[in-house]
Parts: C-alpha cells; sequence; structure tokens
C-alpha cells in the first residue's frame, strides 16, 4: 500500500547564527513529530554544515532537488534560509527578519511595545572575556561591574547570554555580589546578560494563531514557576490579573506579527505595570516544558499545536 504521509523537512545547522541552538532545536522538534504524528507525518532531516553544504539523509545535496523530497520545511536554521526555500517555492516555518530582528535586539523590542505602553528591564550583554584582549579577570570584572552600575542600579539579575544550566542564575543586590556572579560568567566562558531586577509577579503566556478556531489562541496563566521575592517563590493571580495578562499577550501577538506561535514572559510591578522579560516565536518541545504544562490546563498536547502549525502552513 502506498505511504500517504506528508513530508515536513527539518532545516537545522548552517553558517549563520546559532549553529549548535540550531542542531539542538532541530532535533527536538524531529524527534517530537517522530513519536507524536509519524501516522501523518515522515521527518526528513536537512543538514547544513559549517561550510554551507546541503545534506539529506547524510548525502550532499543540492537544494534544488528538496521540492521532490518535502512538501514543507521548518527551517530552524538562519531566517535567511528561507529565501533560499521560498525560491523553489517550498512552503516554509520560518521566523521571520523582523521576527529575528526583535527577538535579538532589546532596543528594537523596547521601542516597538511602546506602542502599547509596555516597557522592558533595563539590560546590558557584557561580551565573552578574552584574556588577551581584555587583560587580567580581576581587573576586566571590576571594570564591568563598573559599567553596569553606570547604566542602572541595583538590583540585578545576571545569567548567560545564551542558555548555559551550568551557570547559575544570581539575584545580586550589592555590588560585591555582582562582581561575583560577574566572576561566575568569565569562569563559564560566557558572554553575560545583566538586566534590571524588576519585583513583582512572572506570567509566562502562549499564544498560537489560529488555534481552536480563534484569531489568536491564548493559553491559560500556568502558575508552578519560581518568583523572587515573593512567599514561597509562588505567586497568585485575581481574575483582574490573569485577564490583563492574557488580554497583553493577545496584543502583543498581534502587534508583533508573530505568524505561527508567541512567548511572552512578563512581570507585573504593583507599580510601575507589566514590563515584557523575554519573548521565543519558537515553541519549546521538550516533555514537561512550560508549554506541555500549558497544554494540560486546556485539555491539549504539544502536538496539537504542531500538527496546526503544520497544517497551517502548507
Amino acid at each position: 500500500m502506498k505511504e500517504n504521509k506528508k513530508r515536513i523537512g527539518i532545516l537545522r545547522g548552517g553558517t549563520e547564527g546559532d549553529y549548535d541552538s540550531s542542531l539542538r532545536e532541530g532535533g527536538e522538534i524531529i524527534l517530537h513529530i517522530f513519536e507524536n504524528l509519524s501516522e501523518k507525518w515522515k521527518v526528513v532531516d536537512i543538514f547544513i554544515d559549517k561550510t554551507g553544504v546541503w545534506h539529506l539523509g547524510g548525502i550532499a545535496i543540492s537544494p534544488s532537488i528538496l521540492p521532490q523530497k518535502v512538501d514543507l520545511v521548518w527551517n530552524v536554521a538562519h531566517h535567511s534560509m528561507a529565501n533560499i526555500l521560498q525560491s523553489f517555492s517550498i512552503p516554509t516555518i520560518n521566523i521571520s527578519s523582523f521576527s529575528f530582528l526583535l527577538k535579538q535586539e532589546n532596543d528594537v523590542l523596547r521601542e516597538h511595545i511602546k506602542e502599547l505602553d509596555l516597557n522592558m528591564p533595563k539590560k546590558i550583554v557584557l561580551p565573552l572575556y578574552q584574556a588577551d584582549f581584555d587583560g587580567p579577570s580581576d581587573l576586566y570584572v571590576a571594570k564591568k561591574a563598573r559599567e553596569v552600575l553606570g547604566k542602572f542600579s541595583a538590583p540585578w539579575i545576571v545569567k548567560t547570554f545564551t542558555p548555559d544550566s551550568d551557570m547559575d542564575i544570581h539575584l545580586a543586590k550589592t555590588f560585591p555580589e555582582l562582581m561575583n556572579a560577574i566572576k561566575d560568567g568569565v569562569k563559564h566562558k560566557k558572554s553575560i546578560l545583566v538586566e534590571e531586577f524588576i519585583s513583582g509577579k512572572n506570567a509566562s503566556i502562549h499564544s498560537v494563531s489560529g488555534f481552536r478556531g480563534e484569531d489568536v489562541y491564548v493559553f491559560p496563566i500556568y502558575t508552578d514557576r519560581p518568583h523572587y521575592n515573593l512567599p514561597n517563590g509562588k505567586a497568585s493571580f485575581s481574575a483582574e490579573e490573569k485577564d490583563q495578562f492574557m488580554q497583553t499577550a493577545r496584543d502583543l501577538h498581534k502587534h508583533l506579527g508573530a505568524e505561527h506561535y508567541l512567548q511572552s514572559n512578563f512581570v507585573l510591578h504593583p507599580k510601575r505595570g507589566i514590563f515584557v522579560t523575554d519573548i521565543s516565536f519558537s515553541p519549546d518541545l521538550k516533555k514537561d516544558s512550560h508549554l506541555s504544562q500549558s497544554c494540560e490546563l486546556v485539555g491539549a498536547q504539544m502536538h496539537h499545536i504542531v500538527e496546526h502549525i503544520l497544517e497551517k502552513a502548507l
């Protein structure tokens, strides 16, 4: 009997962007579709190596053959790869160049969301420490700590610029604590993100275009997540606060032009209102992720969202 599955290519790797993150994210999508949607979809792994050579099934190829090999491509390589796919009229799930810019450049996102009367915590990125260029590490740490202090006051959240489970997330309330946190980042050989700490209630909200017949479907708040400086590390939300968060997530989804999916991370300060702390246009498909737990609140599974995104993109 002839196989009637649709073929979904997962494009990952490449010469631009974060190569390792692209491989990891693409691998998670491949595994998720294989485990949950294999009755309808056949996964095709499309890999671009660091020299820019495209591979399919471990064999070097020209991208011009892809229209015969796939029905749809989910691009988690650099967003510019979509131009190549679209030149061959291949339907593509992709983060637009504007969305990529919003995700990467906090200042651009900060200005863009002012139209919604939203703000963001102040942030500064400290580049990867290089001994030959930056000199002794102790002097570098002191210099960068003074630089942060000159930008905004304590308390500060200090963490790696790209996710790294090996390094703790520091809440620094004093200058010596700030120096120790930066020193930890230097030790882990990572670029460091220092962010103004906004006290209040955290909410992470997922929204999907066109899901369950809605223009923008907003998942309810899943509250089982840690909160700094709150009793027992937990937060409870009034009905008014929940409505405020969910409406803000819906407005942000539309304002940013999220084609498929958006995760909006907020903090509600008791006097200063809602702050946007982070956004993501790519769903976290790991088991027991925050998205998975949010889906369970409404009787859904993550693969329902993935299947919706795939069908919508065709």
